[in-house]
């Protein structure tokens, strides 16, 4: 699923950001070489970064 559409950024992305440390969709979007552009996304990513810290 796209998380991001200005950026074309996948669900497993953010998650694999996720896994790897990232505690916000900023430090998600930053390890994957981007950056939130319109913020529409960023609540979506919050949820996903949030769910894979609970499953942690």
């Amino acid at each position: 699923m796209v998380v991001c559409v200005c950026n074309a950024i996948r669900e497993r992305e953010v998650r694999g950001a996720a896994r790897a440390g990232a505690t916000s969709a900023c430090q998600a979007y930053r390890a994957l070489g981007k950056a939130a552009k319109c913020g529409q996304c960023v609540p979506f990513a919050r949820e996903i970064i949030a769910d894979e810290r609970a499953a942690a």
